[in-house]
């Protein structure tokens, strides 16, 4: 007999996939490639085109079958908040975030459901999003509360604070992530570098002008007396709400000449940016997965990080640590680490050895086989 994993795939052919839809990705990739012997994996997805069911047989090769719900993505995440559907059926459920059918269900019978949770920014930072968002992520995680098996999290530290908004007991496991396919540097590296115009050292950083993601804090940083000229690269949109990012620079002190911005870049085309940097700068005040520092580690590129907690389980000394403190000194101390690393080689050099040597840790093939063993032990 075979038993079948039931994967919500959805994400992927969403319309802003996003992190979540990457990590769905891969991890199906890995899922598939990790089956035991006597199970396979069935995708699960909302009803879509035609060349949505096209793509998700592209991404994900080897999946057994792909079971289309009769509902759109709006309809069916409407319809699993209030429990009002019993597709795909009963067997191993795994949801890759919390858009997952959570119900009561007979686990003698065989039947579990597993979800995933990426971060608790409907609770932290609920302007960040839309109220209906927030509205519908909180009323998913009670629901979770009462019909999830397992709850998977990224990191311990995004598991603790998950603990304190919801009680579910030993049922959260830290399954962690790696670095997004495709993240590779190739042979036409230095073609692409040329095409993407960026110069020869460089500073990169990945955000929004959002004050918890911290871009502000480098701007203010780089700033500062003292502080190398040294080009900036940010990987994120030009404005967030009504702030401008060449704005933004110019009245902290930052000549906008020396930004480079990108929006969503290829794999290839971001390995390539992260990968040739002086340093990579991840100065979020609040993150709960880490997944960018475990990017850059894996590329060799030095990394200088905030204190967060999912920062400091990720890096574990494979990166630079900056305490954000209180006030205005996360500035002051961003300044000094990025002076420290631009014109201390020795010092980079061994930033970039720790944090290659850290990446090794984080694999998709063994989290892929933590989740089989997960629902096997369930």
């Amino acid at each position: 007999m075979t038993t079948t994993l039931r994967l919500i795939v959805d994400q992927i052919v969403a319309p802003v996939p996003g992190a979540v839809g990457r990590y769905t990705r891969d991890l199906g990739r890995a899922l598939i490639a990790a089956t035991p012997p006597g199970c396979e994996v069935e995708g699960v997805v909302s009803s879509s085109p035609p060349d949505d069911y096209a793509r998700l047989e592209t991404e994900l090769p080897g999946m057994s079958a792909l079971y289309k719900s009769s509902l759109a993505r709006r309809e069916l995440a409407a319809a699993w908040q209030f429990g009002l559907t019993t597709s795909p059926g009963g067997g191993m459920i795994h949801g890759t975030s919390l858009f997952a059918p959570l119900r009561k269900h007979d686990a003698t019978a065989g039947d579990q459901t597993v979800v995933t949770v990426h971060d608790v920014v409907a609770w932290t930072h609920p302007e960040a999003l839309s109220s209906a968002s927030v509205a519908w992520q909180k009323g998913m995680l009670k629901r979770a509360r009462r019909h999830a098996d397992a709850v998977v999290v990224p990191t311990h530290a995004l598991a603790d604070r998950l603990s304190m908004i919801a009680d579910f007991g030993d049922r959260i496991r830290v399954v962690g992530t790696a670095p997004r396919s495709g993240l590779e540097v190739g042979p036409d590296a230095q073609a692409r570098a040329v095409q993407l115009g960026l110069p020869g050292a460089y500073l990169v950083v990945s955000g929004t002008l959002e004050p918890r993601k911290g871009l502000v804090d480098v701007l203010t940083a780089l700033g500062r007396r003292g502080v190398p000229e040294i080009p900036l690269v940010v990987v994120g949109p030009e404005s967030w709400g009504d702030q401008h990012l060449a704005q933004t620079a110019d009245e902290l002190g930052v000549d906008a000449r020396r930004i480079l911005r990108f929006d969503d870049l290829a794999p290839e085309d971001l390995a390539v940016v992260i990968a040739g940097a002086t340093a990579y700068l991840a100065p979020a005040r609040d993150d709960d997965s880490g997944t960018e520092l475990i990017e850059a580690f894996s590329l060799g590129a030095p990394v200088i990080h905030s204190d967060t907690p999912a920062y400091v389980e990720v890096s574990a000394g494979g990166g630079l640590t900056v305490p954000i403190g209180v006030g205005d000194g996360f500035a002051d101390r961003l300044a000094a680490a990025i002076t420290r690393v631009v014109e201390d080689r020795e010092a980079a050099n061994r930033l970039a050895i720790s944090g290659h040597d850290r990446a090794r840790a984080y694999d998709w093939r063994d989290s892929a086989e933590r989740i089989w063993h997960l629902h096997a032990d369930l």
